[in-house]
């Protein structure tokens, strides 16, 4: 079976088509600025790119010009629409209604949009994908993937906030959790590589990009997670605040006479890492300026690291004891120093990292010494590949 793997922004569509058969990428691509007048293409195949420069006013017309290339005479996949065996869609947000992936249909669809008031961002953008690709392959089985499902198992106290309990009832104020589709993934991963029942261990998976995240996961089930009620909660990130003291936000608020959604401006789009160097949420370039002596840089990095050892001293607590620690995200498979910083303040917990094998970047590969008492592993994430496991089993059924 042959599955397109579908992720809607509201102003992108990023997608992969996989063949189920030896699970392998047939081909790959991102259409950028769908609404504006440079709207445009980028379609891999076998690593070479071809990039498409059209007017795109809408999903629709971006879901068209996807399956266009996939058919095209001269480096198309496929000879016909009807090759493609399901769609498997990315969704940001489940809310509670949805612990596990699901075949869509109208009444999957009303509750998406009862979920919009939790990801007013994110949402909508899916919701249109699913309905542009339903108008285009309307004999095609779609199936949901939620960024939520995986935290479901999250026991009431990790998920409940300490405010007036009627703001839960009334509102669904809870912890919620993202990134699941990938911890889900590396933590299957890492106990197939290890050759042991997932069952057995206790896992933190370290998802760590522009987006950052961490998982506890014991005995396959998620039991606590950095994000909360929206991705902005947990460590600091590319521009986003993580944790911060509640009331920081009303008294900016004042003191900037800043609206609600200024404020969320602010806490979303100008802070993490970029907030504190003031160069930029790229590592990269903090990196750079940290090696020519901006502190403010130094600082940057040194926050996120310090936030996440915290995260990982905490998980490794409540799960009382900790067998492995897998990195994931552009950050956690390319970041040689920073998996160094955190694995060097974790020595406490038996953690020993090979330099050497530590000097590796984006792929797959143990990097704990032989005596260290708690495995390291950088496990590139494969959200796609999960979506088509999941839209597979599915449909199969």
């Amino acid at each position: 079976m042959k599955i397109l793997v579908v992720n809607c922004g509201s102003s992108s569509i990023k997608y992969q088509l996989i063949n189920m058969e030896n699970e392998s990428l047939m081909a790959k691509g991102y259409l950028e600025k769908i609404g504006l007048p440079d709207s445009f293409l980028t379609h891999t195949v076998n690593g070479e790119k071809h990039k498409i420069e059209e007017v795109i006013k809408d999903h629709e017309e971006g879901i068209k010009l996807v399956l266009k290339q996939l058919t095209h005479p001269e480096y198309g996949v496929i000879n016909s629409l009807d090759e493609i065996g399901a769609v498997g869609h990315r969704v940001v947000h489940g809310g509670e209604k949805f612990s596990s992936s699901v075949l869509i249909n109208e009444s999957v669809m009303n509750a998406m949009r009862e979920c919009i008031p939790l990801a007013p961002l994110h949402n909508p953008a899916g919701i249109v994908g699913i309905e542009a690709c339903q108008k285009v392959l309307p004999n095609v089985p779609m199936v949901g993937v939620f960024d939520t499902a995986f935290h479901q198992t999250l026991p009431p106290k990790a998920y409940i906030y300490a405010v007036p309990y009627e703001y839960y009832e009334k509102y669904g104020i809870r912890k919620y959790g993202f990134h699941g589709t990938s911890h889900r993934f590396v933590s299957k991963r890492v106990a197939e590589i290890m050759n042991k029942p997932i069952q057995n261990l206790k896992i933190i998976t370290c998802h760590l990009g522009q987006g950052a995240s961490l998982c506890a996961v014991d005995g396959g089930k998620s039991v606590d997670t950095s994000m909360g009620l929206t991705p902005l909660a947990g460590i600091p990130m590319g521009s986003r605040s993580g944790d911060i003291d509640p009331s920081i936000v009303t008294f900016l608020m004042k003191k900037e006479n800043l609206t609600p959604d200024e404020m969320d401006n602010v806490l979303n789009k100008k802070s993490g890492k970029l907030g504190i160097s003031g160069i930029s949420f790229d590592d990269r370039d903090i990196e750079k300026a940290m090696d020519e002596g901006n502190e403010r840089a130094k600082l940057a990095i040194d926050t996120f690291v310090y936030q996440t050892i915290g995260y990982i001293g905490k998980y490794a607590a409540q799960m009382n004891g900790i067998d492995v620690i897998t990195f994931a995200g552009g950050v956690g498979e390319n970041g040689i120093d920073v998996r160094k910083q955190i694995c060097d303040s974790l020595s406490f917990l038996g953690v020993k990292i090979d330099e050497e094998k530590n000097n590796s970047r984006g792929k797959e590969i143990e990097i704990s010494t032989f005596d260290s008492k708690v495995k390291v592993y950088v496990i590139p994430t494969n959200e796609e590949l999960m979506i088509a496991r999941d839209t597979m089993q599915i449909v199969n059924k």
